[in-house]
C-alpha cells in the first residue's frame, strides 16, 4: 500500500521559516516526480512546487518563489518543501503528491497529473 506521510507542520511568525517533509512508502519512490500543494481556508487546492525524479528539475508557483525551496533524497524516500521568509498568506495545510502512473517523469503543475495524495499537515503563519 502507498503511503504519503507529512509533517514539519506548525506555527511560525511571519519572516519564519518551516520545514515539511514527506516518507514515502510502497512505491518506487525514486523513478517518480513529486510535488507540494497547499489548501488555503476557504479557497481551492494550489500548486506550491514541484520536483522531478532526479531532482533535476524543479517548478514553483509565482507566490512562493524565491522563498520555498523543493528537495528530495531518493535514498531516504523524502521529499522535502524549505519554506523561508513565510507570510500570513501563506497559511494552510499543505499536501504531499506523487506521481505514480509513469516513471522518470518531469515535474508537474497541474494537481490532476497527480494520483496519489498525503493526509496533510497544517501551517500557520501569525502576523
Amino acid at each position: 500500500q502507498v503511503q504519503l506521510v507529512e509533517s514539519g507542520g506548525g506555527l511560525v511568525q511571519a519572516g519564519g521559516s518551516l520545514r515539511l517533509s514527506c516518507a514515502v512508502s510502497g512505491l518506487t519512490f525514486s523513478t517518480q516526480a513529486m510535488g507540494w500543494f497547499r489548501r488555503a481556508p476557504g479557497k481551492e487546492r494550489e500548486f506550491a512546487a514541484a520536483i522531478n525524479w532526479n531532482a533535476g528539475r524543479t517548478g514553483y508557483a509565482d507566490s512562493v518563489k524565491g522563498r520555498f525551496t523543493i528537495s528530495r533524497d531518493n535514498a531516504k524516500n523524502t521529499v522535502y518543501l524549505q519554506m523561508n521568509s513565510l507570510k500570513p498568506e501563506d497559511t494552510g495545510v499543505y499536501y504531499c503528491a506523487a506521481v505514480s502512473r509513469y516513471r522518470y517523469g518531469n515535474w508537474y503543475r497541474a494537481a490532476n497529473e497527480y494520483d496519489i495524495w498525503g493526509q496533510g499537515t497544517q501551517v500557520t503563519v501569525s502576523s
